[in-house]
């Protein structure tokens, strides 16, 4: 990586470019249809080449896979389907001595209901020091047959699980994923020992899961809407937990990454206070529709969110959780709602190719860090997997009326001629890449100046070479509507159209990079961005 990198600095997190690694789909180094870390190992010239600063992998521990791995049964042990704990140290080395840097991922709100201390409290029964790291409690109704109270889950269903000895136990998400009891001591020793033993290995930072969840009202009174603070969603009692896991970090100049979903600005930014986390993901322009006014509307908020206590913003299109960017700015809805997913949305990709290399532009653009996650650089689109082959909870968990996340998660396309375009099975790989799916492939970009990847690694090139890219200044300039433009230091200035007709450039001595070809008079085409060096 260039000697200019954000990772070669003390406060690399504040401008970095993170690449987020879904394992299971990234690369298949031992050809059994799952991706691994060896495949991910053999991939780092890839990555280095693209010009990222760290990777971001999604839990890779051993798990049952109920939730894709964010049902975690023993932090210590890696999978066995991804490698082994030595594979982890020496892919955290290889990547760090390509000046890329390893955040991993920790989900504590639950574990996995195979997790040790699970399982001992299961049989440990009513009463049981075991049982008390979670919430089990006596069910309501005259013979304890309704649940202790009516929270809703965060994938359709019931919060609640019955166990034989008639209690029952809270989990948030899935009945595989029970939740920790954040009251108890034992469970904040034990996440402080995890992040050490990671961090002492090499790990320059972890991304919390679910950030907002952990704390619950002790009490666990049903949910009244408007009647005091939340029993389970961004309580008061999370900020010490995190202070606790702020020292814990600076004793090795690790960071953090919320997952922060919050509509209250204030209360998000206590979150990100000097002496607690670092960064929290921007929910609000992932999930905002392509529009001028809403984008322009959503980069000021998340700027005045941050700007009272110093934190760097990040920037993010699309994780592995949401529709990919090329299939949603396609549509005739091109925002992102959990709630509004269904089969079969048409979608048009020629727009939504020319709107997602723009955003890419945009994003990189922005103050503060930016989150790219694996594939968006190839263009993929959202996959329609088979709904025999679905295998995401919220999918069942919804009564098969939610498509669930599997269509972002389909496996990569390396190869263009290999068996399953180069992912390395030599099975069919876990989902099932769709037809055309070669046409995406890494190789052939290579390739291709024109090519999504070829816009990717020359924009990261630009924005790490560059002064002014990155954390910084940033301000608004005037622009024709439907058009966004803003400067950043060192005369650099990002223009991006939305509007239906060709925008005219503001004067600039120089077009540093543009997502499309500009039209026979030189001006900006409709959903087309550019970098450019102004006069001033």
């Amino acid at each position: 990586m260039a000697a200019n990198s954000p990772s070669g600095t003390t406060d690399w997190w504040r401008s970095a470019a993170i690449y987020q690694v879904y394992v299971r789909s990234f690369a298949d180094g031992d050809g059994d249809g799952t991706g691994d870390l060896a495949g991910v190992r053999a991939k780092l010239p890839y990555l280095a080449e693209l010009g990222v600063d760290a990777l971001w992998f999604n839990p890779w521990y051993l798990s049952p896979l109920a939730d894709g791995g964010y049902d975690v049964a023993d932090y210590r042990t890696i999978d066995p389907a991804f490698g082994t704990l030595a594979e982890a140290e020496k892919l955290i080395a290889e990547a760090r001595q390509l000046g890329i840097r390893t955040i991993v991922d920790i989900v504590p709100n639950h574990v996995s209901d195979q997790h040790a201390w699970f399982r001992a409290a299961l049989a440990g029964g009513p009463g049981s020091p075991e049982r008390e790291l979670f919430h089990f409690r006596k069910g309501r109704g005259e013979h304890g047959e309704l649940p202790p109270n009516d929270w809703p889950s965060q994938f359709a269903g019931s919060t609640w699980t019955r166990v034989e000895d008639g209690e029952w136990y809270l989990h948030l998400f899935t009945p595989e994923q029970p939740d920790l009891n954040w009251a108890h001591p034992e469970v904040r020793r034990e996440h402080e020992d995890v992040l050490r033993f990671w961090f002492e290995r090499g790990v320059a930072g972890v991304r919390i899961d679910s950030a907002a969840l952990l704390a619950k009202d002790p009490e666990l009174p049903d949910f009244v809407e408007g009647s005091g603070p939340h029993p389970y969603i961004d309580r008061d009692e999370l900020h010490d937990i995190y202070r606790s896991w702020r020292a814990v970090a600076d004793e090795y100049g690790a960071i953090f990454v919320g997952e922060v979903w919050m509509p209250d600005s204030e209360r998000f930014a206590r979150y990100l206070r000097p002496d607690e986390l670092h960064t929290a993901f921007n929910f609000t322009f992932l999930a905002c529709p392509w529009d001028a006014e809403l984008l322009r509307r959503s980069i000021e908020e998340t700027l005045a969110e941050h700007a009272p206590v110093g934190a760097p913003a990040t920037w993010v299109l699309c994780n592995h959780d949401v529709t990919r960017t090329v299939t949603r700015y396609g549509r005739a809805d091109t925002g992102f709602d959990f709630a509004a997913k269904t089969f079969g949305t048409p979608t048009d990709l020629t727009i939504g190719n020319r709107r997602a290399r723009a955003a890419a532009l945009l994003s990189l653009a922005l103050p503060g860090a930016v989150y790219l996650y694996q594939g968006e650089e190839l263009g993929l689109p959202e996959a329609d997997v088979p709904p025999a082959r679905i295998q995401d909870p919220m999918h069942f968990r919804s009564g098969g009326t939610d498509p669930g996340r599997d269509g972002c998660r389909v496996p990569l396309p390396w190869v263009a001629d290999a068996p399953y375009a180069g992912f390395g099975a030599v099975t069919e790989p876990w989902l099932p890449q769709p037809e055309g799916w070669a046409a995406y492939a890494a190789d052939r970009q290579v390739a291709d100046g024109g090519s999504m990847l070829a816009l990717y690694r020359e924009a990261l090139r630009m924005r790490r070479t560059e002064p002014g890219f990155g954390d910084g200044p940033f301000a608004w300039l005037p622009g024709a509507p439907g058009t966004l433009a803003f400067a950043r230091a060192n005369g650099l200035v990002c223009v991006v159209n939305l509007a239906d007709s060709p925008a005219e450039l503001p004067g600039c001595t120089a077009v540093l990079l543009t997502s499309g070809p500009l039209d026979a008079d030189g001006r900006l085409p409709r959903d087309t961005a550019a970098w450019l060096r102004s006069d001033g």
